[in-house]
């Protein structure tokens, strides 16, 4: 850290982040890190292993400081084993895994004497080490400013009723700023109160408001009735402070490594006229059973129309594989029969992975099938795609609503909300081919394209994005 600092003539106090484990929030605070780095302050990215696979994140944080000097990593000592905790759902062992961790946290903030602490919410609970240590603590918010709505006004949520979300049903939800949105369209681990994760964001999110502010992943044009709803303090809790907001968005992956997988899929793209493919690809966890795998592939050849798509292989039935790394899919044993020779030319399917940014930057994609996470959803905005929506997990199903409602930038499958989750062939075929040759869908496009030409204008040099960020950084220099 110190030798990065001398190399560039830096101060010697950094700006310290301290993401939550997990690539899509790794990934966003070093695209935070990347932008501090290059206006001037030194950045340390604390890492904090968990007991579970997240992905190998060694050889990308390699790669992001070779290219990155001012930017610098500390790791904490590996939790090797979490206690017991009554959940489903990992986010309650993110939580627990940041507990554990605070110790070492502590002894690692006092060393480092850091400017700044920014935080990511999952890592709410250092607030209190940095209180101790009177370090200025921020909060990044990986999310959208909708989210971040429904999150400040959660322990009001929480105070007007005793029912879990799970038992409204249908019943709509309203936050100040947001549209209305089902009771089933909230955020997935939140969804029972007597869940350990309902517990660490009930708290994480009143935290915020002892903050000293809020840098949310987000235009302010692309959320704007959100934005200023949260920062009239509309959604913060009575007795609670609202903290500043600052939109400093989009941020998204600025470079990726696209290696011998990634190169073939673009040389095929290369090939396919222009906008005519639609791109499937549903995140780093999104899974789908056998069944439904079937399903999209049957709805894809009947659509017509030319794609590529991203298969994973389905989840493992064992607990004790939840988190284990993904076997490559057996494309052979889930597509249909001769699926493959039959849509060769037209469709491309890649094994787990495909490199999305440069994916949805090429002229010859013309729409996106995306489980929306918000990283994908920048992407799909900058690059001018627009998106069909499937959500899967987290809070993908609010972002669904808003993306439909309010933003006006996709269109939903129908299905995946119901008992089975199943979103039929019909289904996909009818929703690809109006996004693909229809005028609404040729309509999606046109506002996708203004959006796009908005986010890069706001981070333009003068811009608002660029704008808001500098403020912070002038202020940040101050304290270094």
């Amino acid at each position: 850290m110190e030798a990065a600092a001398a190399a560039t003539g830096l101060a010697q106090r950094p700006v310290v982040l301290y993401p939550s484990p997990g690539m899509g929030h790794l990934v966003s605070m070093i695209e935070l890190g990347k932008i501090l780095g290059a206006r001037g302050l030194p950045v340390t990215i604390v890492v904090v292993e968990p007991p579970y696979n997240t992905g190998a994140t060694g050889p990308f944080l390699a790669g992001v400081s070779a290219a990155n000097p001012s930017i610098s990593f500390h790791r904490l000592p590996k939790v090797e084993r979490l206690p017991p905790i009554k959940s489903k759902h990992h986010e309650a062992l993110t939580f627990e895994l940041v507990r554990i961790s605070n110790p070492h946290f502590r002894e690692f903030l006092a060393a480092a004497s850091p400017a700044v602490l920014v935080l990511d919410f999952f890592c709410s609970i250092a607030l209190d080490v940095a209180e101790e240590l009177r370090v200025p603590a921020y909060f990044f918010f990986t999310s959208g400013a909708g989210v971040l709505a429904f999150f400040l006004y959660l322990p009001v949520l929480h105070e007007r009723t005793t029912a879990s979300f799970q038992d409204m049903g249908e019943e709509p939800v309203h936050v100040p700023g947001i549209p209305p949105f089902p009771a089933t369209h909230s955020i997935l681990p939140i969804m029972e109160r007597d869940d350990a994760a309902y517990d660490g964001f009930l708290k994480s999110f009143k935290d915020l408001c002892r903050s000293h502010g809020v840098i949310v992943n987000t235009l302010r044009l692309l959320e704007q009735r959100a934005v200023e709803t949260v920062a009239a303090g509309h959604c913060t809790p009575p007795g609670l402070p609202t903290p500043p907001v600052y939109c400093i968005g989009p941020l998204i992956k600025s470079v990726e490594v696209v290696g011998k997988r990634g190169e073939e899929c673009l040389a095929w793209l290369d090939a396919q006229p222009s906008g005519s493919v639609v791109f499937l690809c549903f995140g780093s966890l999104g899974r789908f059973s056998a069944e439904q795998i079937r399903e999209v592939a049957a709805g894809l050849e009947a659509s017509g129309q030319r794609f590529l798509w991203v298969v994973r292989a389905p989840p493992s039935d064992d607990p004790a594989k939840k988190f284990a790394k993904p076997p490559e899919p057996d494309l052979d044993a889930l597509l249909p029969e001769g699926f493959l020779a039959r849509t060769k030319g037209r469709g491309l399917v890649v094994r787990s992975w495909a490199p999305q940014r440069d994916v949805l930057g090429h002229a010859s994609v013309g729409g996106f099938v995306t489980h929306c996470g918000w990283n994908s959803v920048l992407e799909a905005v900058m690059a001018g795609v627009p998106m069909l929506a499937w959500p899967l997990y987290a809070e993908q199903r609010l972002n669904r609503v808003f993306l439909e409602k309010e933003m006006r930038l996709a269109v939903a499958v129908e299905g995946y909300d119901t008992d089975t989750g199943l979103v039929a062939a019909e289904e996909v075929a009818a929703k690809v081919r109006w996004l693909m040759d229809s005028e609404g869908g040729r309509r999606l496009r046109e506002r996708t394209l203004e959006a796009m030409r908005q986010a890069k204008d706001a981070l333009r040099e003068g811009g608002e994005s660029e704008t808001t960020l500098a403020g912070l950084v002038d202020e940040w220099k101050k304290r270094t």
